[in-house]
């Protein structure tokens, strides 16, 4: 391991014992009584980590609920949602209930953040299906959330580019390579000026974008960033031929080629600022389906396609992500949290969820009764569904992925942003740093 990366490994695990004893701290002593909970027992202090479109649909969903049980939620939409959690956490007062993303379940449950919750206690249960369940296992055993919304990538494809062009749906790695350079170099928009990239990368190493998006493709490509070892462990996996094989070809012929495949700034960009494809210059963009209602906005329905993730040589797997309902570690509402997350479960939550003008905030129903495609009747939801179903793969949730995440982005941001770096050296190094972050958490056998 390179000296920098265990002077990084010891600055994060520093701080991040910091944050787990005084979070454990919270969440031993709790916030005191139901007095202390907004003066109302029968209230509900509920954190999403929500912007302004999709934090209406939860006041609309939480309405609903309100008028059907009487529980009142007092509803905090929180963008900055770690960062306000740490601060609650300082003050020994964590919120009743947190909607939040399924791979952050690990790191809050070693932190001592959450309750542990029994499924069968949850009204509903049995219409979630086991996959969906088996997201919310925690290292211990138990489980740690209730599984609320999924979703998984697709390929979003500017259809009338494509078309224009006379070329077919990508199919494989080398079919979407095609058609990023074609993108690139054939005027697709037609305006005479070489104004259009192939595809979209947010790969920026901060928060560990480059994993997010990179992910699909190192399975993809039949590597793993971390494995279960078989023993109760984990180990790290990027030192594999076949990871070698595909952070080189990404490296080759997206990162380090000069025909415009990516936007420019594609190694500085995150989600929030990649935003050429609903801008109208460039083709392609593996992302998650919440960007479905803004690009119809943007560009309108007519305009892009909605495909299945090219097969790499390992297949077609693409990264599953989604939202847990999490219990915040305190005492004297459990009724009322069982009562919520079992109508946030139901069909009528669901719905309620996917639908309206706002941004949906369940993406695919973890209601195996509901098919998304005919709640939105809408086809494109299938595509994304059958991904969900038949061909994803989530980050391991039950350790603690954030410190893997970030150490594998730094890395790969690295050896993509210098094009004459040497990758195996480079994915050597990162999976001793990966073993040092399990070894911080006692998962390296």
């Amino acid at each position: 391991m390179g000296a920098s990366h265990r002077r990084h490994r010891r600055r994060r695990l520093a701080a991040a014992l910091t944050t787990a004893g005084l979070l454990f701290g919270t969440a031993a002593c709790g916030s005191g009584s139901d007095a202390a909970d907004s003066g109302n027992p029968n209230t509900l202090e509920v954190w999403t980590r929500s912007g302004p479109d999709s934090a209406a649909t939860y006041e609309r969903v939480f309405a609903a609920f309100t008028k059907k049980t009487g529980i009142k939620i007092d509803y905090q939409p929180v963008p900055n949602f770690d960062q306000q959690l740490q601060s609650r956490a300082s003050t020994k007062d964590l919120p009743d209930v947190m909607i939040n993303d399924t791979a952050l379940m690990g790191s809050y449950q070693r932190q001592g953040l959450l309750k542990p919750i029994a499924p069968d206690s949850i009204a509903g249960h049995g219409q979630i299906t086991d996959k969906s369940w088996s997201s919310t296992v925690g290292l211990d055993g138990k489980h740690y959330g209730i599984p609320y919304s999924r979703q998984a990538f697709t390929l979003m494809v500017r259809k009338d580019w494509r078309e224009k062009l006379g070329l077919p749906q990508p199919k494989t790695w080398q079919d979407m390579l095609t058609l990023a350079k074609a993108f690139a170099t054939r005027d697709p928009d037609g305006d005479g000026k070489k104004d259009t990239y192939g595809m979209v990368v947010p790969g920026s190493a901060q928060n560990g974008y480059v994993t997010w998006w990179g992910a699909s493709y190192l399975w993809q490509g039949g590597a793993q960033i971390i494995k279960p070892d078989g023993d109760g462990g984990y180990k790290p996996a990027m030192d594999s031929a076949a990871a070698v094989r595909t952070v080189t070809w990404l490296k080759k012929n997206l990162f380090c080629g000069d025909n415009g495949v990516i936007q420019p700034g594609g190694l500085t960009s995150v989600t929030a600022t990649a935003t050429n494809f609903q801008d109208g210059n460039a083709g392609m963009y593996l992302t998650g389906p919440y960007n479905i209602v803004t690009f119809d906005d943007a560009l309108g329905k007519d305009k892009y396609e909605v495909l299945p993730a090219p097969a790499g040589p390992a297949g077609s797997t693409v990264l599953a992500d989604g939202e847990n309902i999490y219990f915040g570690a305190r005492t004297g509402k459990a009724r009322q949290e069982k009562t919520l997350a079992a109508f946030l479960i139901s069909p009528e939550g669901q719905r309620l969820a996917m639908t309206g003008k706002n941004q949906p905030v369940v993406r695919i129903p973890v209601n195996s009764t509901l098919d998304a495609a005919k709640v939105r009747d809408d086809a494109r939801w299938s595509v994304v569904q059958k991904a969900y179903e038949n061909a994803s793969q989530q980050f391991p949730n039950a350790p603690d992925f954030a410190p893997v995440k970030q150490d594998t982005a730094d890395s790969l941001n690295a050896l993509f942003t210098y094009c004459g770096s040497d990758v195996r050296s480079g994915l050597k190094e990162l999976n001793d740093t990966l073993a040092g972050d399990l070894k911080d958490q006692d998962l390296l056998k």
